[in-house]
């Protein structure tokens, strides 16, 4: 592989570390990220838990799900997730799949999830919540396969989040650097939202405010400035 494609793998692979580290993810939970060099492929890793994520783990596969670099590793069964969204969202680079506890409330309950804090902007407004028992019946809840991945990501339309109904939620990104620190960061106003229902009527952000702290998050600025430091902490 070339330089280009060995850097997006090592970031990968520290993305995974990054999610476990923050308790996005936990034993489950997984990130691909989009080939560049491949728009029709992307890479993630074997199923394993992401905090043991290594380089040596990363497949490459289709946007069906098929693996096209002849590994004998056992992939993860909701790659669905990935390749339906990034056929439907030529826009989205990286997709975050996780189970945050603080995020699936908002998913079971008629309560919106909405921007609270600036640096929770992103998660954007309206966020859709999919539910696999509309239009597949009782399941175990899990994308098993590309019907599944296609409707959710018809329903998750040109959003950056979706929850998924008792299962935790889905977070895209242009880039990997975008869709892990959008899926902290919404694991943080999530629980911050928690926290402050009970204590009274909630300000959230406005419409205005909501465009320009997503603007400012996806800044170099920020973004360099947050990656450095989350990954530090991995290392520390």
């Amino acid at each position: 592989m070339n330089a280009e494609i060995e850097e997006l793998l090592d970031e990968l692979v520290l993305a995974n570390h990054i999610l476990a580290n923050e308790n996005v993810v936990d034993s489950f939970g997984h990130i691909s990220v989009r080939n560049p060099n491949n728009p029709n492929h992307y890479f993630l890793s074997c199923s394993r838990s992401p905090e043991i994520v290594s380089r040596d783990d990363i497949m490459e596969f289709d946007l069906e799900g098929n693996c096209v670099d002849g590994s004998t590793q056992r992939p993860y069964g909701e790659r669905f997730i990935h390749g339906a969204i990034m056929e439907s969202r030529p826009d989205v680079n990286s997709v975050v799949h996780n189970h945050s506890l603080s995020v699936i409330p908002f998913g079971v309950t008629g309560t919106p999830l909405q921007p609270i804090i600036h640096t929770g902007a992103a998660i954007g407004r309206d966020i859709p919540i999919w539910d696999i028992y509309d239009n597949f019946g009782d399941t175990d809840l899990l994308v098993r396969n590309m019907d599944h991945g296609r409707d959710l990501a018809k329903c998750l339309d040109q959003s950056t989040v979706i929850l998924m109904r008792g299962h935790g939620c889905s977070v895209v990104g242009k880039h990997t650097k975008g869709a892990t620190i959008a899926a902290v960061y919404l694991q943080i106003s999530a629980s911050i939202q928690l926290q402050s229902m009970p204590l009274g009527k909630v300000r959230y952000l406005t419409d205005g405010e909501i465009d320009n702290c997503t603007e400012l998050f996806y800044s170099d600025l920020s973004m360099d400035r947050v990656w450095e430091n989350l990954g530090s902490r991995v290392s520390r």
